[in-house]
Parts: structure tokens; sequence; C-alpha cells
């Protein structure tokens, strides 16, 4: 079944993108443009409630910020997410980051059901806590593998995996005593009320085809980015994206707008967890596996340091591997002769244990690099968010 779901979300991207052809894809995506038409003035109609006071955010009496996208997935995100919690965790605050989990095994409806009945009758069970702050809590499976990847890394930092991120924040600063909450993809969530918008822009496809869902990847209106507070243009190249600063600029005159790219930093071993200079890259045959929403971001990355990339396995974004489908692709990697099997860190959190290690199976570590604009980012943040501890500086803006 999901294989079949797998296939069709291949298909509809290639409608999308306009690399499906024929009679059927043009009726498909004449109905779709129809859809988003209808899709843009529901999304429109709701942020009007908001702004005319019919819908109320909720307060919840601590600092609230936001990262997120206008666009659906592969804006990297989730490396700025760690940095920006860690960067106010080393400053003195007692963070958490709200997820909704997506994509996570969630229990049977049956186990559900009786968590309900055991928390009695009409209260909700607790959200699942992924990490409060000390231990690392729950797996991947279960959590998600971007909460779970963000928990990994942040030993300090609360993440805590709801689909009601009103409830999660509560009990965030109920239970865990935090005083600050990060909304991981929280930029449509209006729910609950932001002190910040952060909005990622991807340098390299921006806004897609233009076109809100399902036509195209826009969550929203590209006009509504003049919500954001700081605007981070991912994946720059460092020539300053001019022409992509004067738009954003024209769409929002307030706005801080900075560059930053995704550095490679070191390969690890999935399963020992040693790591390795990316020197070791440099001629490797290595035969690659990603599930990711641009896996064509990351062969490009690992043929730019020097690895010879032999074949690249994709799965849909957020694949949930099984034992078999890693055991194939050592064997096939074995046929073709790799040195090595290469995945993301974001797909490794995915990876089943396995016994079989008759090639290395590594991730690629990569984090933020700030371009331009670190200052202002900073500035932007210690003025709106809390007075700097006596003698702290701030870290440099990379996840590390």
């Amino acid at each position: 079944m999901s294989n079949r779901w797998e296939q069709f979300e291949s298909y509809a991207l290639g409608v999308i993108e306009g690399r499906e052809r024929g009679k059927r894809a043009a009726v498909l995506r004449w109905v779709l443009r129809q859809l988003a038409r209808i899709f843009a003035v529901l999304v429109q109609f709701r942020l009007r409630l908001y702004r005319w006071g019919i819908l109320r955010p909720r307060t919840l009496g601590c600092q609230v910020l936001s990262v997120g996208n206008l666009t659906v997935g592969g804006t990297g995100k989730t490396p700025v997410v760690e940095v920006f919690a860690r960067s106010l965790q080393e400053q003195g605050r007692k963070v958490a980051i709200l997820s909704r989990g997506y994509k996570r095994i969630k229990a049977p409806f049956w186990e559900r059901l009786k968590i309900r009945f055991r928390v009695g009758g009409a209260k909700r069970p607790p959200p699942l806590v992924v990490s409060d702050g000390e231990r690392l809590l729950l797996d991947s499976a279960t959590s998600g593998d971007e909460p779970y990847m963000l928990a990994s890394n942040l030993p300090k930092v609360a993440v805590i995996v709801d689909k009601d991120r009103v409830h999660a924040g509560q009990y965030a600063i109920r239970k865990l005593g935090c005083d600050t909450l990060i909304l991981d993809d929280g930029f449509q969530y209006l729910k609950m009320k932001h002190r910040l918008d952060i909005v990622l822009v991807d340098r390299t496809n921006p806004f897609g085809n233009g076109h809100v869902l399902p036509r195209g990847i826009l969550r929203e209106k590209i006009k509504n980015i003049r919500r954001a507070g700081f605007i981070f243009i991912t994946k720059s190249n460092g020539d300053g994206a001019p022409e992509l600063k004067k738009r954003l600029r024209e769409l929002n005159p307030h706005a801080e707008i900075s560059e930053c790219r995704h550095c490679a930093r070191y390969i690890q071993d999935v399963f020992s967890g040693d790591q390795y200079p990316l020197s070791k890259l440099n001629g490797m045959k290595v035969f690659a596996v990603s599930a990711i929403a641009v896996p064509q971001g990351f062969e490009y990355e690992l043929k730019r340091l020097g690895a010879d990339v032999i074949y690249h396995q994709t799965y849909a974004d957020h694949h949930r591997y099984t034992q078999q489908e890693i055991i194939d692709a050592i064997n096939r990697s074995l046929e073709k002769g790799a040195d090595a099997l290469l995945t993301t860190e974001k797909d490794a959190v995915r990876f089943p244990l396995i016994e079989r290690r008759d090639i290395p199976v590594y991730f690629l570590r990569v984090e933020i690099e700030m371009l331009s604009g670190a200052d202002a980012f900073y500035e932007w943040i210690a003025r709106i968010c809390y007075r700097p501890l006596e003698g702290a500086t701030w870290p440099r803006l990379e996840a590390r």
C-alpha cells in the first residue's frame, strides 16, 4: 500500500512539474488548477478571519518563534531550526521545539482509545515527548524523522510532537519549565500567537511554478510572505541573489533578509557513529540512497566533494525504510563495485538496524553557514527575545 502511494506521489509531482506528458497529465493539471483556486480562496479567507479577530490565536505567556516555509518541503529547514534552538539555549533560554511529527508511525486506533480512557474521558492525552532536554525518549518511527534528528543533535533542548501545538506548548511550559517555544514548520500555524516568523526561501526554487497546492508547491500565495519578520534565503551560492532579494523586498519591505547555505562537514557511520573527514569521499565509489524532497541536491553535493556516484536509489520524501530495502541496497552496492553506501542524516534516522557489515554505510552531516546577515539575525533575536546574559557572546550560525 505504501509503495503504491509513493508511486502516486511521484507521478503527481511529475504532473505538477510538467515532466509527465500526454492527455491524461494535461487533464489532471487542469483539474489541479481548479482545485488550487479553491484552496487559495479558503487559505485567504482563513487569514482574514484571524485578521478581523473572528478567530483568535492563543497566547501562552512566553516567547513563541516560528520557522517555516511558503512551499512544501525542500528548503533545508531542519538544520536552521537546529542552529536557532541551540543559539537560544546557549544564551540561557529553556527551549522546546514543537513539531507535528510529519509521517510518524501512529499507534493503532484502539491503543489511542485506551490511552484516552486511561487519562480520563474528555481529557487529552499528553503529547509525545521525544526529548525532555535531558534524555532521548522515543525512536524515529514513533516521533518522526525530523523531531528525532533534532532531539539527537540538541541534548539540552526539549522536542515535543503533537498535531495540536497549543497543547504541546502548554505541556512544555507547565511540565518542562520551558520559556521559549520554537514552532517547527509553523508559518501557517495561526492558532498560537508568534513573536517572530522566520521564513525560508530556497534560492534554487523559490516558489515552484507559482501555483498553490495542489497545482504547485505553494502552501499559500506568495504575497503572504509579508507576514515574515526574517527571511532566510537558503541554498545560496554566494552571489548575493540580487534578483530574488529585490522581489522579496517588494513583497516584504520590513523583513530582515539573510543568505545561508548548507555545507557538508563530515561523514559518519550510520551504525557505529564513527566520524571521518570529507576528504575520505574523494575518489570513493558511492551507492547513494535518499528519500528527501530534493534528491538532486544530495547527489550534486557528493559529486562536488569528489565522490563517484555510480547509482542513486531514490524514494518518496519521508519514506520509511524496511530492513529488506537496506539489505537490497547493500547487495546492489556490492554488485556495482561501490566502496560505500551513502545517505543523508535525515534518511539515516529511518534506517533499521541490520547485522550486515559487508560495506560501510555512511551519512553526510550537513550544517548551516551564514553568507550574509548573521549580525542582523542575532541582533533581531536579542532585541525581541531577551536581554543577553552578562558576558555572553553569540555563537557562530552553524549547526554543530
